[in-house]
């Protein structure tokens, strides 16, 4: 697929709208004069890309739009969605699609919060100088690493992420269970996990301690 970026006086997707009812999702926006098809990119739970293959775009016409007063997609499960939808060109070499550098054309949204659960157990001697301690995290949606990280503090648990030692994690989560390795921390140590970026992800996840 051939894509170039849209300049001063080319046509443009605007007013880019959703609307979620009983499981599906409307799109609505302007159409440009003489743009007869658009190209929707959907991204679920992750980001999305200027420049989709062919094989992750769905052709849409206007002819379509007006028949079904807008795009319409079923949605399955929650988490994070974005759509991005690409204004097509007609050009002696083929269609060429238009990225849109003021993100008029993209709009992201969530279909509820996924809920999160960790626990934390320790391991360990009372007259030792360091303990175990495991990290489980059991999440309703496939998480990226950087969603969370655990921070560990001295003699009480923190109560924020900058209350102590951060650290991210460096794999991501599956649905359902997930246990962590062992590691090993000092014997007045205590970890609590939190979201990296709280107003980010804190309208995607709600983080929950077992």
């Amino acid at each position: 697929m051939h894509y170039i970026e849209a300049g001063s006086d080319t046509p443009i997707i605007r007013e880019l709208t959703h609307h979620i009812d009983e499981g599906q999702c409307t799109l609505r926006w302007l159409w440009p004069a003489g743009i007869q098809a658009v190209y929707i990119h959907k991204t679920v739970d992750g980001l999305p890309l200027d420049r989709p293959s062919g094989a992750e775009l769905k052709l849409y016409t206007r002819d379509e739009y007006k028949a079904n007063n807008g795009y319409h997609d079923r949605i399955e499960g929650i988490g994070r969605l974005v759509y991005t939808v690409y204004a097509c060109l007609l050009q002696e070499d083929g269609q060429t699609l238009l990225i849109q550098p003021n993100g008029e054309n993209r709009i992201a949204l969530s279909t509820g919060r996924a809920r999160i659960y960790y626990s934390i157990r320790y391991k360990g001697g009372w007259f030792k100088k360091f303990k175990a301690a495991q990290i489980q995290v059991t999440t309703e949606v496939p998480l990226p690493a950087d969603v969370l990280c655990y921070v560990k503090k001295q003699g009480v648990y923190p109560v924020s992420q900058d209350d102590g030692t951060v650290y991210p994690f460096v794999e991501s989560f599956a649905p359902g269970r997930n246990v962590l390795p062992e590691i090993e921390i000092g014997k007045d140590d205590y970890i609590r996990l939190f979201f990296t970026d709280r107003q980010q992800y804190g309208q995607l996840y709600e983080l929950i301690p077992e």
